[in-house]
């Protein structure tokens, strides 16, 4: 199929005439039959009538014709449809978001950056922090969100990802509620039976966070390992079930926080603050990517 055949169609329906259809397509006549007789040859029936004059429609030509009209229009769209799709795609943001930011952090984030840039489409993608990085580093987001912190740097502040701070958060630990209102569990050398902790897996962001800050003085605890899960919202349900202490991110618990059902198990010395950091990719962006990254940087 050729979709000149389809021009050479719908100007002989219309003229009725092969010689003025032909010249309309600056053709010879003889060119120009043998275009018409391809089109009817792979379609496999006449369209035309040529027994008289004018040429005339055959039943099978009715129906092309309007199957050939809808086929031009659809393929004089392609172009600027296709524009049309390049501009949206350049308008998208594509954010990967580690899993305990994307709960509380982010959708607070983006109203608060709706004052100051128009955004378009969010397409979100949340996972553990190496497939975040991940992610950058092949091209399919254009931004990172994650928790970092100076004595646990990630591959991408070992990198030359562009990045700024956005805001700030703490790992807290808290435990259920005791007696009294205190916390069920609670750190110290003093206790007499070993702490239990609900600990962040190998692969967590915010677990590599802790273990660099806290891994001495946490260790000299001697703490027993109950749970382990990549997830802080996992790790909050075990800590609301009473089940030990869990580092958890303040804006992951402070309703919790606030209604009492999880209480700081430690004092301030066991509170590791946090950044929050927004990565981007090297590469240049469009416009409206680029007005998001400069709305983003903070004032």
């Amino acid at each position: 199929m050729n979709f000149l055949w389809l021009d050479d169609f719908l100007v002989l329906a219309e003229t009725g005439n092969f010689s003025r259809a032909a010249e309309e397509r600056h053709l010879t006549q003889p060119a120009f039959s043998r275009r018409v007789r391809a089109l009817e040859e792979w379609l496999g029936t006449e369209l035309f009538d040529r027994s008289g004059q004018p040429a005339t429609l055959t039943p099978a030509g009715e129906w092309f014709g309007t199957v050939a009209r809808e086929l031009r229009a659809r393929v004089d769209r392609i172009p600027a449809d296709a524009r049309a799709v390049n501009e949206a795609d350049a308008a998208t943001l594509r954010l990967a978001a580690t899993h305990a930011l994307s709960f509380t952090f982010l959708p607070r984030w983006l109203r608060t950056l709706e004052s100051r840039v128009a955004l378009g489409p969010v397409q979100l993608m949340s996972d553990l922090l190496p497939r975040c990085e991940l992610l950058l580093s092949q091209g399919k987001v254009q931004f990172v969100l994650s928790h970092a912190h100076p004595e646990a740097a990630n591959s991408l502040d070992g990198s030359d990802a562009p990045s700024t701070q956005i805001g700030a958060d703490a790992l807290v630990p808290v435990s259920a509620r005791g007696a009294r209102g205190r916390a069920r569990h609670v750190l110290g050398k003093n206790a007499t039976a070993p702490v239990p902790l609900l600990a962040y897996s190998q692969e967590s962001g915010l677990g590599r966070i802790a273990q660099a800050v806290l891994g001495r003085r946490l260790d000299a605890l001697a703490p027993k390992v109950v749970f382990t899960a990549h997830l802080a919202s996992v790790l909050r349900t075990m800590a609301l079930d009473g089940r030990g202490i869990a580092w958890l991110p303040r804006t992951l618990i402070d309703e919790d926080i606030a209604a009492g059902t999880l209480v700081p198990a430690g004092g301030e010395e066991w509170v590791v603050p946090l950044q929050v950091r927004l990565y981007r990719g090297r590469e240049p962006m469009g416009t409206a990517v680029e007005a998001f990254w400069k709305a983003a940087h903070p004032r």
